[in-house]
């Protein structure tokens, strides 16, 4: 028998974090604590990190939410996933706590990635900033080995966005670096047709969400007609059922999807979405979504179980100050996972001062 304990936790980016929504400083995220009534060194942890302006379970009452699903889960004794369909972000912790309660230990599937055998292909990230921001970001990605670049565009000049790309590729081909970028939405319907034309003649990988989701229609005509394949990430959120995701998908016939557990139902919802895309020939990869290092290990090692050749977003784990240490490393443009390394202990979750 397990009891769950709910620990608030506040993480600290070590600089701001710019999207075309706004710039996070820092991100209230809350752990889940699975914990034997009989042994105290037998646990599980999950984290619950929706994002305040993205997730489609977050509000004011999240906490209190979040504390009943929590009540059910300890009453149960299991993880009911069609009660949290609806839950991604409470869904995931609830998941990933279990997963790790139950193998009683931090490699949470047996995977050469788990085993630390091999890495994972990942982006190198490049947020948005200033001009000058951005460019020494980029440098620094490539001077670090990546071959696959994200940049997140939108938020300053288009034309200074296109001079950041040119750089980049005024120094590798594209053969050499893959580069995709993420408007978030971004671009008015207005404009995107060119903007996608001027983004093509950089040999751009993909670009994510270019318009705001939920407009199905016009998204389903971009993705016939743009001469960048198009990414969906945004456009998932909301869409709990099987009916419904496959109902988008055949709608909008996207190149890709991006998944993200938190965001897109959890662990299971996002099971249910890979193969509809399969189904339709639709490309996807994961991406983690600014979780602390919990959240993101076992995005990673789930991710490792289904042997997706494409590089990874799994890159975040740097972000904040006071980040939960766990053994993960990025070595050139691979994210490592070290079993051997030192793991957390049941103290650390509760020390928001670090």
């Amino acid at each position: 028998m397990f009891k769950v304990e709910i620990i608030p936790y506040k993480l600290r980016f070590k600089q701001p974090a710019g999207t075309s929504r706004g710039i996070y400083r820092e991100h209230q995220i809350w752990y889940v604590l699975f914990r034997d009534e009989a042994d105290d060194a037998h646990f599980g942890i999950g984290e619950c990190a929706p994002l305040y302006d993205l997730s489609s379970d977050f509000d004011a009452g999240y906490a209190d939410r979040l504390a009943a699903f929590c009540r059910v889960t300890e009453e149960e004794q299991r993880v009911n996933t069609e009660l949290l369909r609806d839950h991604p972000s409470i869904l995931f912790g609830l998941e990933t706590a279990m997963r790790h309660y139950q193998q009683r230990s931090w490699q949470l599937w047996n995977t050469p990635f788990s085993r630390g055998e091999t890495g994972i292909t990942i982006n190198g990230l490049i947020w948005m900033g200033a001009f000058r921001e951005m460019l020494q970001r980029i440098e620094s990605a490539m001077e670090k080995g990546f071959h696959c670049i994200k940049l997140k565009i939108g938020a300053i000049d288009f034309e200074k966005e296109l001079a950041l790309l040119q750089f980049i590729r005024s120094h590798y081909s594209a053969m050499e670096v893959e580069l995709r970028v993420d408007a978030n939405g971004a671009f008015s319907s207005g404009e995107v047709i060119e903007k996608l034309h001027r983004l093509a003649e950089l040999d751009i990988h993909s670009i994510e969400q270019p318009i705001r989701a939920g407009q199905w229609e016009k998204m389903a005509l971009l993705c016939g007609s743009s001469p960048i394949p198009i990414a969906l990430d945004e456009e998932l959120i909301g869409i709990h059922h099987p009916t419904e995701k496959k109902k988008m998908l055949e709608t909008v016939r996207p190149q890709y999807i991006i998944l993200k557990p938190t965001l897109h139902g959890g662990l299971s919802g996002c099971n249910e979405w890979i193969p509809l895309a399969n189904g339709l020939g639709t490309g996807w990869w994961v991406t983690s979504a600014l979780e602390s290092n919990i959240g993101l290990n076992c995005i990673a090692q789930w991710c490792a179980t289904l042997n997706n050749p494409l590089p990874q977003g799994l890159g975040t784990g740097s972000l904040y100050m006071n980040n939960i240490s766990l053994p993960l490393e990025i070595r050139d443009d691979r994210l490592w996972l070290d079993p051997t390394g030192v793991f957390p202990g049941l103290k650390e979750f509760h020390d928001d001062d670090k």
